[in-house]
């Protein structure tokens, strides 16, 4: 009796690069579907492969991300939000870490504090930086948003940053780039809480949020 002819099916092993091609052409499509076809974007010839489905994976969870206001994303969290002066300094001290810690792990950090006091802290976040609405962006997304205390751009903020935050090197920039604007003393500020504020770790060749 012969033998039946052995039969043997090789499966082809996916080419890595092929699915490379396949993952980006799916962002870039996805991506100008939620730019309403309004956006271009030349990647460098020299990025990373890596890098650049980072970057493009990113803009695509940032345009798909809903908008929210962190007070929202911290109250659905499970953290309540009381008004400062319903609060007792302690009170109000525990609570502004909470909330900070609770931050970092939803991807905000705050930056440039050392000039307020806790009470000046927590009331400024409660009354104003956690009410504006941001992109809502997963966990996973390796992005941060950042919170700069400093960050209107006012005349009171520029003042502020000059005084406290700016080294020599900022300093003498800003004196060449605004010739007229008075530059303050620098002095230390009156606190030390950004030394132990959540820093974020992208992990990742792409550190910043697209714009």
């Amino acid at each position: 009796m012969r033998r039946p002819a052995r039969r043997e099916v090789i499966v082809a092993k996916p080419n890595a690069e092929d699915d490379w091609h396949k993952r980006m052409e799916d962002l870039k499509r996805r991506a100008e579907e939620l730019c309403g076809g309004q956006m271009k974007i030349d990647s460098p010839n020299d990025c990373p492969a890596e890098a650049e489905e980072a970057f493009w994976k990113q803009l695509v969870d940032y345009e798909e991300a809903p908008w929210a206001t962190n007070f929202h994303q911290l109250e659905k969290a499970g953290v309540s939000l009381p008004p400062p002066d319903s609060l007792k300094d302690k009170e109000l001290t525990a609570k502004l870490w909470e909330v900070i810690h609770k931050l970092a792990l939803l991807g905000v950090f705050i930056e440039e504090t050392d000039h307020l006091s806790d009470r000046e802290l927590y009331t400024h976040l409660w009354t104003d930086s956690l009410r504006e609405e941001t992109k809502a962006l997963p966990p996973a997304s390796n992005s941060a948003c950042h919170i700069q205390m400093l960050g209107g751009g006012g005349e009171e903020d520029n003042r502020l940053y000059l005084k406290y935050y700016a080294d020599d090197a900022s300093r003498q920039h800003w004196q060449e780039e605004f010739p007229n604007d008075p530059i303050p003393r620098h002095e230390d500020p009156p606190y030390d809480r950004d030394l132990v504020l959540p820093k974020p770790d992208y992990g990742s060749p792409i550190d910043r949020e697209p714009d």
